[in-house]
């Protein structure tokens, strides 16, 4: 059995070890929190039965435990070989028996595991039974959708923090990888990603990875992609021009998958 209330109050005793008035760590507080609502949001757009729903609820707010000790010790929020925030959360979770204060049955162990193990790599691992890769889908999904919001809503300061440059920002360019996997209609690597621009609109690659149309519709009906795009002021004609291709691209995608 989830007790969701439980898991909930855990997570606020888990949190008092982190600076809540930081601006990384309260994002990512209100974050998880979104999360939790939009894994719901999908869960019940499947029409999943109540297991189901509150175990995606669970998910979201897991999902994202490790990223609250890589900003604590990087301030930022870039993956990399030395700090993986998923693979962090599954170390924290299991490795000492954490999860125990989240939930006490250990039924759903192995699907909380891989799905946020999952929920940040460039594609889900095979090997996957059928409720793990459901659920790995829908938290996917829904941190996905949050992300668009906080593109929308939050300072560029606090979404890309080591590579943010106000005086630049305007003027940089789109690297060559990452226009071209958008304009493929791939995501875009980690990797990949050079300028701030590509760490802006590297997320505009992520409808091609959503895996329902609950969620496709979801960024439609909230005109994300136009609403972000327009965010900056892009200063470089080059730029520029690119950003409205990728926004007929964007568009006509969601259009023809709606």
């Amino acid at each position: 059995m989830i007790d969701f209330r439980k898991a909930e109050e855990s997570f606020k005793n888990y949190l008092k070890d982190y600076d809540i008035e930081d601006g990384n760590i309260k994002l990512k507080i209100r974050h998880t929190y979104e999360v939790v609502q939009k894994s719901e949001y999908i869960a019940k757009g499947l029409n999943l039965d109540g297991e189901d729903i509150e175990l995606a609820k669970l998910i979201g707010l897991l999902h994202d435990i490790g990223r609250f000790e890589q900003v604590k010790q990087t301030s930022d929020f870039i993956d990399n070989d030395e700090f993986d925030h998923a693979d962090y959360g599954v170390k924290v979770l299991f490795e000492n028996g954490m999860i125990r204060d989240f939930i006490d049955d250990n039924k759903y162990d192995d699907i909380i595991k891989k799905t946020i193990y999952n929920h940040n790599k460039y594609k889900i691992e095979e090997g996957l039974n059928e409720k793990e890769l459901l659920h790995s889908k829908i938290i996917r999904d829904a941190d996905k959708l949050d992300n668009f919001r906080v593109k929308e809503k939050e300072h560029f300061r606090n979404i890309f923090p080591s590579v943010y440059n106000p005086e630049t920002l305007e003027y940089e360019k789109i690297s060559d990888n990452v226009y071209d996997a958008i304009m493929s209609k791939q995501c875009v690597k980690s990797s990949d990603r050079k300028t701030q621009i590509d760490y802006w609109i590297c997320f505009i690659g992520f409808i091609f990875d959503l895996n329902f149309d609950i969620s496709l519709n979801y960024i439609k009906e909230k005109n994300y992609i136009d609403i972000v795009i327009d965010r900056i002021d892009y200063k470089n004609n080059e730029t520029k021009e690119k950003m409205e291709q990728i926004r007929k691209v964007a568009n006509n995608f969601l259009e023809i998958k709606k």
